[in-house]
């Protein structure tokens, strides 16, 4: 099992940029995952998928957010991120890291109109 700790949740203006991060810590390296993800979850809304990265390193994304997200990972830090680039209202909500089957308990970003 590994444990999850998101950070970097915030306020930010319409167009702006955000780094999420997400720790690692307990059993599992990142590394050895089978992927690890990010999620949106939107006011009134579902948790959504934003972000994937493989073991190889190749990403996906949806395509809401493509072009302007971007997952990345720190393998000796376990350590892994979103980054948030022009951002837009609709991207406001409480964002989660997920390994395997493990979740944090979430950041929240807030855009600003």
């Amino acid at each position: 099992q590994v444990q999850l700790v998101e950070s970097g949740g915030g306020l930010v203006p319409a167009g702006g940029s955000l780094t999420l991060a997400c720790t690692a810590s307990g059993r599992t390296a990142i590394a050895s995952a089978t992927a690890i993800r990010w999620f949106q979850k939107a006011p009134g809304k579902e948790r959504e998928w934003v972000a994937q990265m493989l073991p190889s390193g190749t990403t996906y994304y949806p395509d809401f957010v493509k072009g302007r997200f971007t997952i990345s990972r720190d393998n000796a830090n376990n350590k892994f991120f979103l980054h948030l680039n022009n951002v837009q209202p609709e991207d406001t909500g409480v964002y989660y890291c997920n390994v395997d089957t493990s979740w944090g308990l979430g950041t929240q970003v807030t855009v600003s109109s």
